[in-house]
């Protein structure tokens, strides 16, 4: 668009610009069809924008689970190599400013305003009903991140990847993490026609990374990477890892909140949102083999999957070295270790201990499980679990239900997708799960979970990001702290 033409035009108040784009349609509050998914709307507003994505070095990264941890390890390397890294994810947590970051440091509120001047002005002329919400959030994102002049842009796909609104660039490396059954109605319910969705971000030419081990998916992304002339390495093929688990214990008695009430203020670097270690806590640790040995590294998060995830993010990042990219292996080391990424089996309390994650599907819930056996003291366990309602809520609860006493059963309350308590709780009881009790909002369930818990108990909160947020933001006004 013609910049005279831009900024001769009235400006819209903070309230105005955002009051448009919540009025898009949003797919993260309703469910959307196969037919909403087409990538002619993003290709003219992102042109009405100039293609500012033409002017981006992009790392591109799909999958059904890990693909934020996996950008946020990419962008926190990228970051401690000296690069000026953007780092786009959705959906936020607490804030929606989260999902655009340029060095760790969300987008300010002004900043926010002023780009969304400049998308509004740009929707004039199409079809209002047209674009969504994610879409204006993509286009945003470019924009934001060439005006800050990053070096490079780590780039999360929302849904999917064949028609997701990310995919309009040409990235100088694609990212495929693990692939497993989610959003079945929009993207096929086998491992096959989810894997023919993630793969499409692989363009021709341009080197492929994948996570994705099934027998399922494997090789589909082979034969489309073979089809673009797209180079490929594959874990479990061309590179290997080794994991050992952190350990979290509940000792010693520490503030109920400490780990949130470290969090920084707006505008500062953040910092490892995850509970420091203490007493006998030991931090994760893992190792890859790639032709070459990798040294033992510390992770900030906790999980056989997280190490899957990080040993993705070392492929890249030597993918990278070779076409260039000077990254020493103190930055990957060091960004691995201090990667914030908060709500994946965070620890926000101590005695009782209290874990916040966003699994939400079988595949997460099953990580989780793991996880909380293999690095977790034993202990009575408590859950308060919110979903949506359409995951496979029957295949979470057969996982979850058997290792805890007792569910606390919610909505979350930001979006309509949220399945209600009663049919949660039928759920639970058609598999002779354990007792649970039904909420009418997290807050009245983290209520009832507190006063029952003992010190040496374990509280569990799952089964969204919705919720993570939620009992994130909640917990945080109890210290009187701001996430930035």
């Amino acid at each position: 668009m013609d910049a005279h033409a831009i900024h001769s035009r009235p400006r819209l108040s903070e309230e105005q610009a955002r009051a448009f784009w919540y009025s898009l349609i949003n797919y993260e509050q309703r469910t959307p069809t196969p037919d909403d998914l087409k990538l002619d709307r993003m290709r003219a507003l992102i042109a009405r924008l100039g293609d500012p994505q033409k002017r981006l070095r992009i790392l591109h990264v799909a999958g059904t689970k890990g693909k934020g941890s996996t950008s946020a390890m990419l962008a926190a390397v990228l970051r401690r190599a000296g690069y000026r890294t953007g780092l786009f994810t959705s959906p936020h947590l607490c804030r929606v400013e989260e999902r655009f970051q340029v060095d760790g440091v969300p987008i300010s509120s002004d900043e926010l305003t002023a780009l969304l001047n400049e998308v509004r002005w740009a929707v004039e002329g199409m079809p209002h009903s047209a674009i969504t919400f994610f879409e204006a959030a993509t286009a945003l994102g470019f924009l934001h991140f060439v005006r800050r002049r990053v070096d490079a842009a780590v780039m999360e796909v929302g849904l999917g990847g064949r028609f997701d609104s990310t995919n309009v660039c040409d990235p100088v490396v694609a990212v495929i993490t693990s692939i497993s059954l989610d959003h079945t109605r929009q993207l096929g319910d086998r491992i096959a026609a989810i894997a023919m969705e993630k793969a499409g971000i692989v363009k021709p030419g341009r080197p492929t990374l994948s996570g994705a081990a099934t027998p399922e998916a494997r090789p589909v992304i082979e034969r489309i990477c073979r089809e673009r002339g797209s180079s490929l390495r594959q874990l479990g093929v061309d590179f290997h890892y080794d994991y050992e688990p952190g350990w979290v214990s509940g000792e010693p008695a520490a503030p109920l909140w400490h780990g949130l009430e470290t969090m920084p203020q707006q505008g500062s670097m953040p910092q490892q949102g995850t509970m420091p270690q203490q007493g006998n806590d030991r931090a994760a640790r893992f190792r890859v083999r790639s032709g070459r040995a990798w040294p033992w590294m510390e992770m900030s998060l906790l999980g056989d999957h997280q190490a899957a995830n990080a040993a993705l993010a070392v492929a890249c990042i030597e993918q990278l070295r070779t076409a260039g990219w000077t990254i020493p292996d103190a930055a990957v080391s060091a960004g691995l270790a201090e990667t914030d990424w908060s709500a994946r089996m965070e620890v926000v309390g101590r005695r009782p201990l209290v874990v916040l994650d966003c699994a939400h599907n079988t595949a997460s819930a099953d990580a989780l499980v793991r996880t909380l056996h293999e690095s977790f003291p034993p202990s009575r366990r408590l859950l308060i679990f919110a979903a949506s309602n359409d995951k496979d809520l029957a295949g979470m609860f057969r996982i979850l239900a058997p290792h805890f006493a007792h569910v606390f059963l919610t909505p979350y309350l930001g979006s309509r997708r949220s399945a209600p308590p009663d049919q949660l709780a039928e759920l639970l009881r058609s598999i002779n799960g354990p007792p649970a009790t039904q909420h009418s909002a997290p807050a009245a369930a983290w209520e009832a979970v507190r006063a029952i818990a003992k010190p040496d108990d374990l509280i569990c909160i799952t089964g969204s990001v919705f919720l993570a947020g939620e009992m994130r933001a909640l917990l945080t006004a109890e210290t009187g702290k701001t996430i930035p």
